[in-house]
């Protein structure tokens, strides 16, 4: 924790100070804790803490493989960012932002939203306290 918290503090520190306006998504481990301290830290500066945002791949690969189950395209040709945190709400997928997500009717995405977000829970489930 404390080394990616360090790394994380250095480049949130060079980003107040030489692009204070920008987001920054950081891919740090444990998303959950760092995300927020930085955004604390951002906000402790005068800055905007909504600029700071987690990205994890794992959700990001998750949104995919759901995407392309739906679309019936190959998850290699899928690119959903998601944003935000790695729990339940917190985790945000911007399927608008991916060509062939963005094909997918308006109605279905918060359905497809709440997938992305349970992904971990689902899988927990799917294995059934087998590890």
């Amino acid at each position: 924790f404390n080394v990616n918290a360090g790394i994380a503090k250095g480049l949130v520190d060079a980003c107040a100070k030489y692009c204070p306006d920008a987001v920054i998504g950081l891919i740090v481990n444990p998303v959950n804790s760092i995300v927020p301290a930085m955004a604390e830290l951002y906000k402790k500066k005068g800055l905007n803490p909504l600029n700071i945002v987690g990205v994890t791949t794992l959700d990001v690969v998750r949104a995919n493989k759901f995407v392309a189950e739906i679309t019936g395209k190959s998850p290699r040709d899928i690119a959903v960012p998601v944003i935000g945190g790695h729990a339940g709400t917190t985790i945000l997928p911007l399927f608008s932002q991916d060509p062939i997500a963005a094909t997918i009717a308006a109605d279905k995405i918060p359905a497809l939203d709440v997938r992305t977000q349970d992904g971990g829970t689902e899988v927990v489930e799917a294995k059934a306290g087998k590890g």
